[in-house]
């Protein structure tokens, strides 16, 4: 075969191997997943850029556990595709498992071997090479501030140095995909603020991916917010953005005795844009706490106090607050229920 010949041969298999430097680190097209005629997963679609962190949310059975383990290649989807750092699990699983770090919620660690016993143990089957890896379990139980503890038995550890050593074990290859099930469950106030700012470390050298129903983390913590219910995405952006498009822009709260559409009524006869947000049962006296949103940027709270007390409504606070990121994630989970149930109606 002429020279030339090999070496176009040559270049078109790396070409095939290597995908290009703007591949997304996650890829997920139309992903659905059924157990016995029960839909998990619904038509799911969202992309990762590399050195995101991304939190994942969304309630209990919601389907984020089995959306995590089709990503990391433990779990087949019914249909749709997944790509790793333009690799498809279906179909080069063993090659996707290589490129990911999997921390799960309840992390199975050896309760008999030591810190840096399981470190090494796990490295030599992540194929961390010998020279290599005793360096590397240095620099990850640096990381993790875990070397006071390399030679203590992981069972004798309290929950706040297994969560760390879980971690560790998932960045031990440098993997390019982290993935996290609550990382932080459990864990006291001082732990939860340094495994936060153990993930903020990884920011721009991995892409991290982080289901959590500790709210405030996740906004302090994660670049972009993913909110998931009923198996479909009903949420994604920056949590700023996500205040904007489902809360709008300014959020008021009130502590009142009156019924919700009532005082609904009184504020839309000072601004027609505010609506109900959430709403909390009535207290022993019969005061509930009431958040309405707005688009506008200007204060109004005066003007709604006045209205309110025009109507004979009994007010006992008005705020203007700051909407958090569990406004959101309570108002987007609503919205989608609200949602399936009209379209259940109409079927």
């Amino acid at each position: 075969m002429p020279l030339r010949d090999r070496t176009v041969e040559t270049t078109t298999t790396i070409s095939e191997t290597t995908p290009p430097p703007d591949t997304p680190a996650i890829e997920v097209s139309h992903l659905v997943k059924t157990y016995a005629g029960v839909t998990a997963v619904s038509d799911i679609s969202f992309r990762v850029e590399k050195g995101e962190i991304i939190g994942f949310l969304g309630p209990n059975g919601a389907g984020k556990s089995t959306t995590m383990r089709i990503l990391t290649g433990y779990l087949p989807a019914t249909s749709g595709s997944v790509s790793i750092c333009g690799v498809p699990v279906a179909s080069r699983p063993d090659e996707v498992k290589r490129k990911i770090g999997y921390m799960p919620e309840n992390n199975p660690l050896p309760e008999d071997m030591r810190v840096s016993e399981y470190l090494y143990f796990r490295g030599r089957l992540k194929e961390v090479k010998r020279r290599q890896l005793g360096p590397r379990i240095d620099e990850v139980l640096e990381l993790c501030d875990l070397k006071r503890v390399r030679h203590k038995i992981i069972g004798k550890l309290s929950k706040g140095f297994r969560q760390r050593v879980g971690i560790a074990e998932a960045i031990l290859a440098e993997p390019p995909v982290i993935i996290m099930d609550e990382p932080t469950i459990g864990l006291d106030p001082h732990q939860i603020q340094i495994v936060r700012q153990l993930i903020a470390s990884l920011r721009g050298r991995m892409t991290v991916i982080i289901s959590s129903h500790i709210l405030p983390e996740i906004e302090m913590t994660c670049d972009r917010v993913l909110i998931i219910n009923q198996g479909r995405v009903v949420a994604q952006g920056t949590p700023a953005d996500l205040r904007r498009e489902i809360l709008g822009r300014s959020i008021y709260e009130i502590e009142v005795q009156s019924d919700p559409a009532q005082l609904l009524e009184a504020a839309n006869a000072v601004e027609p844009t505010l609506r109900l947000s959430t709403e909390t049962e009535p207290d022993a006296n019969g005061f509930r706490t009431i958040k309405l949103t707005t688009e506008r940027d200007d204060d109004l709270g005066e003007e709604l106090l006045r209205a309110l007390l025009a109507r004979n409504l009994r007010v006992r606070a008005l705020s203007r607050a700051h909407a958090t990121l569990e406004d959101v994630f309570l108002a987007a989970t609503r919205r989608s229920w609200d949602v399936r149930s009209e379209d259940l109606r109409k079927k």
